[in-house]
């Protein structure tokens, strides 16, 4: 999709971005403090969107980290992006990055916040709701009315690791060509989730994509390397960009995913992870009585990939250890 096509769906004037009452002019970079409630402390936290505008009108790319407060390699993709000045010369349009939106979670090492709400659960939320749902009004009224696209970035939970992978809408065409154009070695169709941020970007026609790369709490450095060069990717492909970039590399789409989860409790070890292929009956782990009783194997159920594993030394029965897609094409 060329910038031209891009300008015929849909192109902010050059001097309307305003957000949270602060015009960003053309030309300008810029912080924005979003106030979205307490902490117990009564020191006020905020949500920071960092502006870079150029001087000539195009899209508008909203790029975001830390939707779940622990999910850090997100937060550190846009840290870079900001520090190595990566944002600051674009040819048109406008980025508006946010390194962190779940603030609480973020400095409590948490996905939730407060009452455990999800985030990325509460959209399009309430000003008046929980702390999640503040969050989710403030980013749906604040900043989704100036956005043309979005790149979500996330990672596994709860001890489980994420191959490097786009996810993308599967009724949205415009989200399947950005996830191509990513370039993250996995790309992945997902249905819309209720209440996510995807379900009500879908509604206001924002495409968006989700990177998930890497687990909770912990860095993994090719999957930032490959979320930020994958944002460069999708920046020179709307034209707002010519930063030199590798081409991607051998992309592998994929249209269904199943879980396997764990027969019995106990200590497991896996002996295939994330980023591997897998043949049905294959022994992928086990799972071992910590009696020194008994162990049980853990089978691929399909021939397909691992998209994401279980970390976790021990599990309970019926926890989810792999994460397989398959059904899937080289592109």
């Amino acid at each position: 999709m060329s910038a031209k096509r891009v300008k015929e769906k849909k192109v902010k004037s050059i001097d309307d971005i305003t957000i949270n009452k602060s015009k960003v002019q053309p030309g300008e970079n810029t912080m924005i403090r979003l106030p979205v409630g307490r902490l117990p402390s009564n020191t006020k936290i905020y949500i920071k969107a960092h502006v870079f505008r150029s001087e000539y009108p195009g899209p508008t790319v909203l790029i975001l980290g830390g939707v779940h407060g622990d999910e850090i390699n997100g937060v550190e993709t846009i840290r870079r992006l900001i520090y190595e000045d990566k944002l600051t010369d674009l040819k048109c349009g406008t980025v508006i990055a946010i390194p962190i939106v779940n603030i609480y979670g973020f400095i409590n090492f948490s996905r939730a916040v407060p009452d455990g709400k999800d985030v990325n659960r509460s959209f399009p939320g309430s000003l008046n709701g929980s702390l999640a749902s503040r969050v989710a009004r403030v980013i749906t009224l604040k900043i989704l009315p100036q956005v043309d696209y979005i790149i979500d970035l996330h990672t596994g939970g709860s001890s489980r690791f994420n191959f490097p992978q786009i996810r993308y809408t599967s009724s949205d065409p415009r989200a399947l060509e950005l996830a191509k154009v990513f370039g993250a070695p996995f790309v992945i169709k997902k249905p819309l989730i209720s209440k996510s941020l995807r379900k009500i970007a879908k509604d206001k026609n924002i495409p968006v994509v989700v990177f998930e790369g890497g687990e909770s709490l912990r860095f993994d450095g090719p999957s930032i390397q490959i979320a930020s060069q994958g944002i460069q990717r999708v920046l020179n492909h709307l034209e707002m960009s010519e930063r030199t970039v590798p081409a991607a590399e051998r992309q592998i789409h994929f249209v269904k995913t199943v879980w396997i989860r764990a027969s019995h409790s106990g200590l497991f070890m896996w002996s295939k992870q994330s980023g591997n292929r897998v043949l049905k009956g294959e022994i992928i782990g086990v799972i071992n009585d910590p009696q020194g009783i008994s162990s049980a194997s853990v089978i691929a159920s399909r021939d397909g990939y691992i998209i994401g594993h279980n970390n976790a030394s021990v599990v309970n029965q019926g926890d989810a250890l792999f994460h397989i897609s398959y059904d899937y094409e080289i592109l």
